[in-house]
């Protein structure tokens, strides 16, 4: 399921495209947001269901190498370990994966096997496979090992498959890593004879409002945390802080003032976190700065409304 971070993602990229285009149709944007979340989804159940294509592939080989009229020994009585791993059969067998890959269409791995052919080909190759192979039985637990190390070494790090989905969908290039991470923590979950379920996208109803609100709240009052961050920087022209710095600050504040029940520590943890991977080398201590600032301004005026302890 999604977290607040990625959430926060969402919403400063969305915050992003707004200011910059200028717009005020918040609702086509709120629409946007939500599209892209869900999107998110569409993409960590794709990733799921490859594996049962690659291993529906290996299938085919193998029933074709058996028909073949010089087939050697090892073609007709071929191991049949990977394509019976418990796993592809419980995600095989997945009533919500496939319910929601058959409700949006999501067919690409028809569309695009070649994809699939790629991941098997170099799964055949690889040294981990060999190893897997070589033994003749293992437990659940050690297929689990092995397809979370083959997910980790063959189809994360996989650039055409990357790619690929990159040309799909233009939202999905910042959510790779997070869904990859997504289904390294999903297949670890897995139990044998558990029915696999494919899971909500949000921890829960306050999740998913807080999508809305956020984007809502920092667009609605941004000129105003504007004015905040200007007197915290006298030595800074605002035209000079970066774009996405002055995003993330106005999105601090706007869980300082608006959110009562958000501990500020976690908010500037978060932000502080969030600038490393989408702002400047320095962004992370310009940002942790500017917020240590008006906190500390936002406690003494008392314009700060937590509630509950332990959340200043």
């Amino acid at each position: 399921m999604i977290n607040r971070r990625h959430i926060r993602v969402k919403v400063m990229q969305s915050v992003y495209a707004l200011l910059q285009s200028k717009s005020d149709n918040l609702t086509k944007e709120e629409k946007f947001l939500y599209g892209s979340i869900d999107k998110m989804y569409d993409l960590y159940a794709l990733t799921l269901r490859l594996f049962v294509e690659v291993k529906n592939l290996e299938k085919k080989h193998i029933g074709i190498s058996q028909k073949k009229h010089l087939a050697t020994a090892e073609e007709l009585k071929p191991s049949s370990k990977f394509i019976d791993l418990e796993i592809f059969k419980l995600l095989d067998e997945s009533v919500s994966l496939n319910t929601h890959l058959e409700t949006n269409k999501l067919n690409y791995w028809t569309l695009d096997n070649e994809y699939i052919h790629e991941i098997l080909k170099l799964t055949k190759e690889s040294e981990l496979y060999k190893a897997f192979m070589s033994s003749e039985k293992s437990s659940f637990q050690e297929e689990k090992e092995f397809l979370v190390a083959l997910f980790k070494e063959i189809i994360a790090p996989n650039e055409k498959l990357s790619e690929y989905f990159e040309d799909k969908s233009i939202s999905w290039v910042d959510d790779i890593p997070f869904v990859n991470t997504w289904v390294v923590k999903t297949l670890n979950q897995l139990k044998p004879n558990n029915a696999f379920h494919l899971g909500n996208l949000y921890k829960d109803i306050d999740d998913k409002q807080f999508v809305v609100d956020l984007f809502r709240k920092v667009v609605l009052n941004h000129t105003e945390f504007e004015k905040d961050i200007i007197d915290k920087t006298p030595n800074w022209d605002s035209e000079r802080i970066a774009d996405i710095d002055m995003i993330l600050i106005k999105m601090a504040i706007c869980e300082f003032l608006k959110f009562p029940s958000m501990p500020t520590r976690v908010t500037i943890n978060e932000y502080i976190e969030i600038s490393k991977d989408y702002s400047t080398n320095k962004s992370s201590f310009f940002i942790n700065g500017v917020l240590d600032k008006i906190l500390k301004d936002f406690t003494a005026s008392k314009r700060l409304n937590k509630i509950g302890r332990g959340l200043l």
